[in-house]
């Protein structure tokens, strides 16, 4: 985009810019390489989103939310995919080592967005630790009405996860000489994991009011003041 493209000055300094990015990251090359392969580079993924915020400041932005990565040792297509032992298994049958490796991340990224804050004094740049409401979900869904934590609602095979990597939601394949498809289940709004990757509507209604009442923001952020606020239905 060219300087003479860009929407007024006024525009920028209104917005409200949010970044939820590095999952990706984090996760492409997590089976082949390892956790400590990947923690070569996190800190470049962390720099990255730094250097984004100061050049989306420099065009006039001034509001940055950050979210931060979720804790990928609950999600059920990587409890199935990665390489784990039971031992490695917290109470809840969330991976303990790839948890604590994206804590590790995220206090990572909330380190270079306090500096970053230093360095752009009239700036609000906003940490929202959605880590935390997702761990929830995934650790105790029956408290927030949800009956499934680490299941997949759309997938095939059952059992703890219903989650087969050969066989993704919404896609047919022959195995074994039969086809099998990955259907959704009946009652998607009991579980927190759509295709155990993404959340579910009902798990990301959750989310999404945890970070609108502003309990997640770190430091507090008057985000009524930019955005025109309702009732989630």
């Amino acid at each position: 985009m060219t300087v003479a493209t860009l929407p007024p000055l006024d525009i920028f300094r209104q917005s409200l810019y949010t970044f939820y990015i590095g999952q990706n990251d984090f996760t492409s090359n997590l089976a082949a390489i390892g956790i400590d392969g990947v923690k070569k580079y996190l800190p470049q993924v962390v720099a990255q989103i730094a250097d984004t915020i100061k050049e989306v400041y420099d065009l006039g932005g001034r509001a940055f939310l950050v979210l931060n990565l979720a804790p990928i040792g609950c999600y059920p297509a990587f409890l199935v995919q990665l390489p784990h032992n039971n031992s490695d298994l917290d109470m809840y049958g969330c991976m303990i080592s790839y948890n604590n490796a994206v804590v590790e991340y995220n206090d990572m990224l909330k380190s270079a967005l306090d500096r970053t804050r230093e360095t752009l004094g009239d700036a609000s740049v906003i940490y929202v630790d959605t880590h935390s409401v997702y761990l929830e979900l995934f650790r105790h869904p029956t408290y927030h009405g949800l009956q499934y934590g680490i299941k997949a609602c759309c997938g095939v095979g059952g059992g703890e996860y219903n989650f087969d990597p050969k066989v993704y939601c919404g896609n047919n394949k022959v195995v074994n000489g039969s086809i099998v498809t990955a259907t959704a289940c009946s009652d998607p709004e009991n579980y927190a994991s759509w295709d155990g990757i993404h959340a579910t509507e009902a798990a990301n209604k959750l989310i999404t009011w945890a970070i609108l009442n502003g309990s997640y923001f770190d430091p507090p952020f008057p985000l009524y003041e930019y955005c025109d606020l309702q009732p989630i239905g």
